[in-house]
């Protein structure tokens, strides 16, 4: 059994660009479902977060219009009482990445706001890459990777072709013309070439040891896609 890190956004606001807080979090599909496969497959999952806060759940990621129905809505509620790990993080600033063998972040808006510009972050995504370990990053989780910058100022991941949660997305979400910025043009900016699917559609790109989805329903076919890698 390998132990793959989980690194979860600590931020329950997002910051708009009126500087309004939008209430936040991570988005559960994003975290259940991926945790779901690895907890079947034998592997033991770790939860990190900034300063070792308990992370909050995006309460809209549990509506029902947004899990195909109340009955799916209620088994992603249930699984993640079941995610205990979730109620007991380290410190992300303690994470010694020798001891995992993969790993993830999941989205939610979370991210845009504390893993963006996260060093401690920055620094682990930079030495995952490095290492040639599965690392998986699905929805806006790939706001992460705009901290990943090396010691010559550049992003490490430019270059890479990624998926991630898309301007058409956050345009149909509601909240394109209230963010201070948008994922995909940012991710643009650093140097990734974002590889947009249909919007709300499962969509993975892998590019060398990176793994990313587009949307929640990137989830499950993202953390398959890290299976594989695993072994």
């Amino acid at each position: 059994m390998s132990k793959i890190l989980f690194v979860v956004t600590g931020a329950d606001t997002w910051t708009l660009a009126d500087g309004t807080g939008h209430p936040t979090g991570f988005w559960a599909e994003e975290a259940v479902a991926p945790f779901e496969a690895f907890r079947a497959a034998g592997h033991e999952v770790v939860v990190a977060t900034p300063g070792g806060v308990e992370p909050t759940v995006d309460r809209a990621s549990l509506a029902p219009e947004v899990n195909g129905g109340q009955e799916n809505a209620d088994r992603i509620a249930k699984a993640l009482e079941s995610f205990v790990e979730l109620r007991r993080p380290v410190r992300l600033e303690d994470v010694r990445l020798d001891e995992y063998a993969a790993v993830f972040y999941p989205g939610g808006h979370g991210p845009m706001e504390d893993l963006a510009v996260n060093a401690d972050s920055g620094r682990l995504l930079a030495r995952a890459l490095e290492s040639g370990r599965p690392l998986g990053v699905v929805c806006h989780g790939p706001a992460a990777l705009l901290a990943a910058v090396g010691a010559d100022g550049e992003n490490v991941f430019a270059g890479y072709e990624v998926a991630a949660f898309t301007n058409a997305e956050e345009v149909q979400g509601g909240l394109a013309d209230r963010a201070k910025w948008l994922l995909q043009d940012r991710l643009t900016e650093a140097g990734l070439t974002v590889r947009a699917g249909e919007p709300w559609a499962p969509h993975v790109i892998t590019d060398r040891n990176l793994v990313t989805g587009q949307n929640p329903a990137s989830s499950a076919p993202l953390a398959k896609e890290m299976l594989k890698r695993l072994g």
